[in-house]
């Protein structure tokens, strides 16, 4: 697989634990961004662990990696828009997620997830792995 693609937590968090399938899809890709919140709760999550220097240290290691994808004021407009649509549709999903979406449809990359929710956001290109 080549190109750009932008993961969700659950999959930088199934990569640490060393799953063959994210592992092999992410061999050849030219670029891997990370959504600041994505950032965020993978601090959390390091922060939160009995590892927590030795989580601190990989993951940090990982994000530097990347391109990381920061929240802007045109990241604000898609966030009102399709926080709006989901609302109208009765299908919230959670705050973080929102963002993530958000900056992902700003940037118009595919998101990498193994979260069904994100499927019922429109103009969103989501990858289920």
């Amino acid at each position: 697989m080549n190109g750009r693609i932008s993961l969700d937590t659950n999959i930088v968090i199934r990569l640490f634990k060393n799953d063959p399938l994210i592992i092999k899809r992410l061999t050849n890709l030219s670029a891997v961004y990370l959504p600041t919140p994505v950032i965020a709760e993978l601090i959390f999550t390091a922060r939160n662990s009995s590892r927590q220097e030795e989580n601190l240290k990989t993951y940090n290691e990982f994000i530097d990696a990347c391109k990381v994808l920061n929240i802007t004021r045109e990241t604000a407009n898609h966030y009102s828009l399709i926080r709006l649509k989901l609302k109208q549709k009765g299908r919230p999903i959670p705050e973080n997620d929102l963002w993530i979406a958000s900056i992902c449809t700003e940037h118009n990359l595919p998101l990498a997830t193994g979260d069904a929710h994100f499927d019922n956001i429109e103009g969103l290109k989501v990858l289920k792995w």
